[in-house]
């Protein structure tokens, strides 16, 4: 997606996009971060946001999930929280329109990109504290949000607890995501013997913002098995094969051959 500032034209490309997966066959969907709506800054996104409970944008999603019989997974949304910041959400809605599960954003991004502006995401948004792996259609789905991506550890956890997928909802700077994107997605795919469903804004945004786009799938070996461009809306499809998972992490067994370690660090060596 390319979300603009105003939910309603975002909630708009949604459905349109949803119904389009569904009659080609999905049974899970996912948007990228921040798909209702990408604000220019704190005070527009204060007149856009909600809190979670009687939230218009989740009951539309809710509706959209039960109308096409499928999985709906919103990559995130901003919501009103209590200090006058927001969390950064991800919401998964099952085919009957109930939510199954809720991921906040947990690895906030404070950073100076080279060649874009100073971000600092702590001083809008909260971070969470709980990892989060729920079931979708035939599979356990690890939830994780952008930044979360270079955190190697998330990954591990989610895919300690039975997660056979990873979603990857996010909207990438332009310098950072030609250099680290890519590297990035397919390194946690590895390391996990895990699907990577990564969902990408892209493009020139209506806040001012450049996205760097690319969204893909990338399957347990590492092998990216449908990626898109870096600048237009609409979908990409896999097919989710569970028995790659097993045969992945059969074939390098990372996760079951770690070993727990101490640390010493001692300046006083011995000659």
């Amino acid at each position: 997606m390319c979300s603009g500032t105003r939910p309603e034209s975002n909630l708009a490309t949604i459905a349109a996009l949803a119904g389009e997966a569904a009659a080609g066959g999905a049974s899970y969907v996912l948007t990228p971060e921040m798909s209702v709506a990408f604000a220019a800054d704190r005070e527009g996104l204060a007149q856009v946001s909600e809190p979670f409970s009687q939230n218009s944008a989740i009951a539309e999603c809710s509706s959209l999930a039960r109308r096409n019989g499928l999985y709906l997974h919103l990559g995130s949304l901003a919501v009103r929280s209590g200090d006058g910041r927001h969390a950064n959400r991800s919401v998964l809605f099952a085919p009957d329109g109930e939510i199954a599960a809720t991921y906040d954003k947990i690895h906030l991004f404070d950073a100076d990109p080279p060649g874009d502006r100073p971000y600092r995401e702590s001083e809008t948004y909260r971070g969470g504290d709980r990892a989060v792996v729920t079931t979708a259609p035939g599979f356990g789905l690890g939830l994780t949000i952008c930044y979360d991506v270079r955190f190697s550890g998330l990954f591990s956890t989610l895919a300690d607890a039975g997660a056979d997928v990873i979603a990857l909802p996010a909207a990438f700077t332009v310098p950072t995501g030609s250099a680290h994107w890519e590297t990035l997605v397919r390194a946690r795919a590895i390391e996990t013997g895990c699907f990577i469903v990564a969902a990408a804004q892209a493009g020139r945004h209506e806040n001012g913002r450049s996205t760097y786009g690319h969204s893909m799938v990338v399957d347990p070996w590492g092998e990216i098995l449908a990626i898109a461009d870096g600048e237009s809306e609409g979908l990409i499809f896999a097919d989710i094969d569970l028995e790659a998972v097993g045969h992945a992490r059969r074939r390098v067994p990372a996760l079951a051959n770690r070993r727990p370690f101490s640390l010493s660090v001692n300046p006083d060596l011995p000659e």
